[in-house]
């Protein structure tokens, strides 16, 4: 479900084939709320956050709640600059500069979320 899902609904159909008979439900009503975003993990592809010089790496970011539209940024410690949008970044031929600790940061509107840092070291 999304915010713009708030409204008002019913259902109808035929009651009886023979009949032709068409009966509505009574209406009910839908209200949807923000929920802040909150639970956000980041995980690594190769395991471990050890990747060899040159190879590549994946960096997933999840969130456990949060309505939308969620904003993701991924950032490595010590460096202002967001490195890529988007729950997944994929960083090819990373090189000795690459290592060190990485979050990903989830915003929603003025609400943002951060995961526990994490380590890659580039071998």
């Amino acid at each position: 479900l999304r915010l713009h899902h708030n409204g008002s609904y019913s259902c109808g159909g035929q009651v009886n084939y023979m009949v032709s008979q068409w009966s509505m439900s009574n209406r009910v009503t839908v209200t949807l709320h923000r929920v802040a975003p909150s639970g956000v993990s980041l995980s690594v592809q190769p395991p471990r956050g050890q990747v060899a010089l040159g190879d590549s790496l994946v960096l997933s970011c999840a969130v456990a709640m949060g309505t939308g539209p969620l904003s993701f940024a991924r950032h490595r410690e010590g460096s202002g600059a967001p490195l890529g949008t988007g729950p997944r970044l994929e960083l090819h031929h990373v090189g000795d500069n690459d290592s060190g600790q990485f979050r990903c940061r989830v915003s929603e509107g003025d609400s943002v979320a951060e995961s526990d840092p994490l380590n890659v070291t580039v071998l």
